[in-house]
């Protein structure tokens, strides 16, 4: 009998397989590079595919592949905070935070250079795309919190409290990951009680959010 033929090592892939493809393998690069330092046959290279070919899924070059990675990317942090409404709330942000440190500790340099900015090819666009992670990770704190209407003192906390979550995540990676990730973890969600108590002092609305999380501990 002739012996069966091997399955060839290449597979045609349909264009959103191969765009994913891409995708992935830009990001890969820019965990560990910052954007500037991946050139487009970089990335051809790490997905085993021509120059041409990435030039095909993404004409507007590299610029396009950045921003079609970075958007990837949020939609993968917005994600962290998905969390069901159910418990109490504090155990519910500590997994999300588990849930966004370990994006932190996996894309490492690329998380750097997307939200510390200064790179070349930083636009409009891309700080939006960022803006909008922030914005959704404070609209999902406010939907746990049961806040259908908060007000400016309460909005503000959050949004400041996010900017603490990303400032401390920068520091612990410069930092080479100290201290551990669990022990960053609950320090944050012990920043974020804080930061309300501090509010409540001068608005009513926290106020009642703080006795409610204290009925809870």
């Amino acid at each position: 009998m002739t012996p069966q033929a091997s399955t060839p090592a290449y597979r045609r892939l349909g264009v959103e397989e191969r765009r994913s493809q891409l995708l992935d393998a830009a990001l890969s690069l820019f965990a560990h590079r910052a954007p500037e330092e991946v050139s487009l046959d970089d990335v051809a290279e790490a997905a085993g595919v021509s120059r041409p070919l990435v030039y095909r899924y993404f004409p507007g070059g590299k610029q396009q592949l950045y921003e079609a990675a970075l958007r990837s990317a949020a939609d993968e942090l917005r994600h962290c905070f998905d969390e069901p409404h159910e418990g109490p709330l504090l155990p519910r942000l500590s997994r999300a935070l588990d849930r966004y440190l370990a994006f932190v500790d996996q894309h490492g340099a690329g998380f750097s250079a997307l939200l510390q900015g200064g790179s070349v090819v930083e636009t409009s666009r891309t700080t939006a795309i960022v803006d909008g992670v922030r914005r959704a990770a404070a609209e999902h704190i406010l939907s746990h919190l049961g806040v259908a209407e908060p007000g400016p003192r309460l909005r503000m906390t959050i949004r400041m409290w996010i900017t603490a979550v990303e400032a401390a995540s920068l520091i612990w990676l410069d930092e080479d990951k100290r201290p551990p990730v669990d022990e960053l973890r609950d320090w944050l969600v012990e920043q974020f009680v804080a930061v309300l108590e501090v509010t409540a002092r001068r608005d009513a609305q926290t106020g009642e959010l703080v006795r409610d999380l204290a009925a809870d501990l």
